[in-house]
């Protein structure tokens, strides 16, 4: 008993992130379901491993496998990617990381989604600052844009996420997505309530039954609010956000899969329509 708690807290080792979005899959099978996603620089906790493969558990406590070359485990004595000192992080829905500050004559290193964490080493001002030095997390130096990035995130409050949730209008549905490079439903609401400082659970389900969010009646909905729709209440199987005046804005596979505005009263979502949550 004592060793195998031994092994197994031995194995509880921190790692980061090495590619701009990594899947997360609920077998170590790359044909096995996609369970949900990392993104760049993301710190995650190394579970178990098998040949090639990593158990890890994300910031939001949602555990699932990654390729191993996907991760790189910390050594003794390193806090992690980003962790400290002058961060930046990706505001564009995408970012371009160059090889030099010019997007002419390299393609770019890597390409990381919205909320990129980034370390940064310098800030020159040469050319009117529009470059800034980063460190990548194999230790590789990089270029990006410093329009792409902010080191002052403003405060918001839900009221203000109608219109921030709008600037992702378009982006993609994918099962599982977490990122800019694609969304699912739980996914989405996720990333938006982030700015808020809140971290909601990563499934639907577990959402609308999390503590931190209170019941709302569907006549005393305010913007910011979350949906949740499905055959009952024990069976969610979708989220979004109202955005006021019968409006509500979510990733979805119903018609298009993107990020899209549907209205409350639409027949289709009326009739799975199944309860609200406003935060606590």
């Amino acid at each position: 008993m004592w060793l195998a708690l031994a092994l197994s807290t031995q194995l509880l080792r921190p790692a980061v992130v090495l590619d701009p979005v990594t899947n997360m899959y609920s077998k170590p099978d790359a044909l096995a379901d996609v369970v949900s996603q990392a993104i760049y620089g993301t710190p995650v906790r190394i579970i178990e491993e098998q040949e090639g493969w990593a158990r890890v558990e994300t910031p939001d406590e949602y555990t699932g496998w990654m390729p191993f070359a996907a991760v790189r485990g910390l050594r003794d004595g390193e806090t992690g990617y980003a962790a400290a000192g002058r961060v930046a992080r990706v505001e564009s829905l995408f970012a371009n990381l160059y090889r030099e500050p010019d997007v002419t004559l390299h393609e770019p290193l890597l390409t990381v989604p919205f909320d990129t964490r980034l370390e940064v080493t310098a800030e020159p001002p040469d050319e009117g600052g529009r470059w800034i030095r980063v460190a990548l997390v194999d230790g590789q130096l990089a270029w990006v844009a410093r329009g792409d990035v902010s080191f002052d995130l403003p405060h918001l409050t839900p009221a203000d996420l109608p219109a921030f949730s709008r600037r992702f209008l378009g982006l993609s549905y994918l099962w599982g997505g977490t990122s800019t490079f694609g969304f699912d439903c739980s996914g989405f609401a996720q990333t938006l309530y982030r700015r808020l400082g809140v971290l909601l659970p990563r499934d639907a389900q577990p959402q609308a039954a999390w503590k931190g969010l209170a019941p709302v009646d569907r006549k005393d909905l305010r913007p910011g609010d979350l949906l949740y729709f499905g055959s009952s209440d024990r069976h969610i199987t979708h989220t979004g956000m109202f955005l006021g005046g019968g409006e509500f804005i979510s990733a979805t596979v119903h018609e298009h899969p993107v990020v899209r505005i549907d209205r409350l009263d639409d027949p289709f979502w009326d009739k799975l329509f199944v309860a609200a949550r406003r935060l606590k």
